[in-house]
């Protein structure tokens, strides 16, 4: 099948989102299995909780706070070389937060960058707000599809009339793989696109499991 035939499905991250990683993996996988293209955006943890932070518990409060220099960096790669960079990046950043465990610092940074064939100059950005508009204006563009109660991922693709299905989640455990991902996308698509459906959910009863 040619790169025209496939199916958009346009991905809002935080990269600090341990579940938002799963979901992300499980992309990778279907891209594998069905004629769809994954095309990533940035979102941020920080801007939607920046209102509500008296709400929130400490721990969460804390992780909030190292939140904005990921995904300053990530926005400043967008702006400067381009969304196409957004994957490896992505990619990068997470194994080495979520996998690896290590620290949201200029260090590990670093590295990603490195990985992902960027300049190290793009580090600068976590600690500027210079593309703070275009971050806040690309969270904007994939929370308003979902609504303001959801946080990250968001995916959406085109409906049967043109217009963009967006859900959040779907949240899973370990990353489905091969005919699992396929699966898991085919549900998904089924029930978001049926008019009036909004949820589907039940306790999660362990954590991300990283592989």
């Amino acid at each position: 099948m040619s790169e025209t035939a496939k199916t958009p499905a346009d991905f809002w991250f935080d990269p600090l989102c341990p579940w938002a990683w799963m979901t992300s993996r499980w992309m990778l996988e279907v891209e594998k299995v069905r004629p769809v293209e994954v095309r990533w955006h940035v979102m941020s943890l920080a801007v939607l909780n920046e209102n509500r932070l008296d709400e929130l518990p400490d721990e969460y409060r804390e992780l909030l706070r190292t939140a904005w220099g990921p995904v300053r960096v990530c926005i400043a790669a967008e702006q400067e070389h381009g969304s196409e960079v957004l994957g490896a990046l992505y990619t990068a950043l997470g194994t080495r937060f979520h996998n690896e465990g290590r620290e949201r610092n200029r260090e590990t940074i670093l590295d990603a960058l490195a990985e992902a064939g960027l300049p190290a100059s793009l580090a600068d950005a976590a600690d500027s707000d210079a593309y703070d508009k275009q971050l806040r204006a690309s969270h904007t563009e994939g929370i308003d599809l979902v609504g303001q109660e959801v946080g990250t991922p968001v995916i959406a693709v085109p409906g049967s009339d043109g217009e963009q299905i967006a859900f959040f989640g779907p949240v899973v455990t370990p990353a489905p793989k091969g005919a699992e991902a396929a699966k898991l996308w085919d549900g998904t698509i089924m029930v978001a696109s049926i008019p009036g459906f909004y949820e589907i959910k039940r306790t999660r009863t362990q954590g991300p499991i990283f592989d």
